[in-house]
């Protein structure tokens, strides 16, 4: 089941749970607007190359829609959809004033020069200008794209037509009008809905054994605040291999050969691990931070984790969520899990319209309230609905959606 399918089975189920008005459950689905540009640039060897870009606004009842730029060879439609409804329902779900959108490009970043990229960015920015806005659609950094300099481009090239703006963009460089904390944020949120699940079943951090899918700012993130914490990191995978010790990894030392090598592959400080096991390794919490999709019904059954959280977006399949509950696995979604990215993106956004800047102290303690009090309320809708983690997200962020929408005069 693809993305956008498992996304929309996911609302459809939070709708019903809510006894919602079909008309209004129609409208929530639908989204606000959807873009598709062409994107050519000339290429360093004189040729031309044609791009697809895409941004979905999916919906804007609680405030300007939000969401990440992905360039990705598989960014197509249905994805950039998908991603652009969790969106909405995540920026409710942290009750912070935005709604949902998502866009990117297809693309093999890798595989573009740095001006190549920079030229490819102002021409999707130039194509989009007009239809983004600080009080109207405001991009962030995703996968292939990064806070030091693809948001910097954006700002620059929107600020030519629109006068300076630095709200335009959030997860941007520091000296740009980025915030202190904006890094670590999605990976220290992921930790802090760790905490809270946890916390459930009466265990600390310290002393479970993490495996963590993916080592890229979100997951290197989260295995440094949870090894931190007194938490065992026993295996970690990314694109050029896997790694397992089960006395726990050496996260910083780990963390300095992947600057050092661009990966994990050739540390000496674990045993070499095929990666497609990772995620069937003993484990107390698995962390998925990668690709969309990967726990699914091949897998589900061999999955020994007791906790998962879902710092990707989309990382169970609805097939593996049955299966994995069936088993007694607690599975902390996506939806709430990774948006400590997104709340402080929000905190970023205040400040640069405030023009006052946060020290990084008041944006984490800032980031560990809102997680705190959105685990809070999620669990009070798994009460009032008698439903799991999941659906307990989908129906709080759905609702809150639903009643803004009702509120601003929307007619069934």
């Amino acid at each position: 089941m693809n993305a956008l399918a498992a996304t929309n089975r996911n609302f459809r189920h939070a709708a019903k749970l809510l006894g919602l008005d079909s008309k209004l459950e129609k409208s929530l689905l639908i989204p606000f607007r959807e873009i598709k540009v062409e994107c050519t640039i000339p290429k360093d060897d004189g040729t031309l190359a044609s791009y697809v870009g895409f941004r979905v606004q999916h919906d804007n009842a609680r405030g300007p829609m939000k969401g990440g730029i992905r360039y990705h060879p598989e960014v197509d439609p249905d994805e950039v959809n998908a991603l652009a409804q969790l969106m909405t329902w995540k920026t409710a779900v942290a009750n912070i004033p935005y709604g949902g959108a998502k866009g990117g490009i297809g693309c093999v970043p890798g595989e573009l020069s740095s001006s190549e990229l920079e030229r490819l960015t102002r021409v999707f920015t130039q194509k989009i200008h007009d239809l983004i806005g600080i009080h109207t659609d405001v991009p962030a950094p995703d996968m292939g794209t990064n806070s030091q300099q693809t948001m910097a481009w954006i700002l620059d090239e929107y600020s030519k037509f629109h006068g300076h703006s630095p709200a335009i963009v959030t997860g941007k460089p520091i000296d740009l009008g980025g915030s202190l904390g904006r890094e670590a944020a999605t990976g220290r949120g992921v930790l802090f809905a760790a905490e809270a699940l946890l916390s459930e079943y009466g265990k600390p951090i310290s002393g479970q054994r993490f495996v963590i899918q993916g080592f890229g700012n979100v997951g290197s993130w989260a295995a440094r605040l949870i090894s931190e914490e007194g938490g065992k990191v026993v295996a970690v995978s990314d694109v050029t291999g896997a790694i397992k010790n089960k006395d726990g990894l050496d996260i910083p030392k780990l963390l300095e050969h992947v600057v050092k090598n661009r990966g994990i592959k050739g540390f000496d400080g674990g045993d070499a691990l095929d990666a497609k096991s990772l995620l069937v390794e003993d484990c107390d919490v698995l962390i998925p931070a990668a690709l969309g999709g990967v726990i699914n019904k091949e897998n589900a059954n061999d999955i020994r984790a007791k906790f998962i959280v879902e710092a990707a977006n989309h990382p169970t399949d609805p097939e593996a969520d049955e299966i994995l509950s069936k088993k007694g696995v607690h599975i902390v979604p996506d939806i709430y899990a990774n948006a400590g990215g997104v709340t402080v993106s929000y905190f970023e956004w205040v400040q640069n319209i405030q023009g006052f800047m946060w020290d990084e102290n008041k944006v984490n303690n800032e980031l560990k309230t809102y997680m705190t009090r959105a685990f809070k309320d999620l669990k009070s809708m798994c009460k009032s609905h008698n439903c799991d983690l999941r659906m307990g997200a989908f129906t709080l962020g759905v609702n809150r959606v639903a009643r803004a929408t009702l509120l601003r005069g929307w007619e069934a």
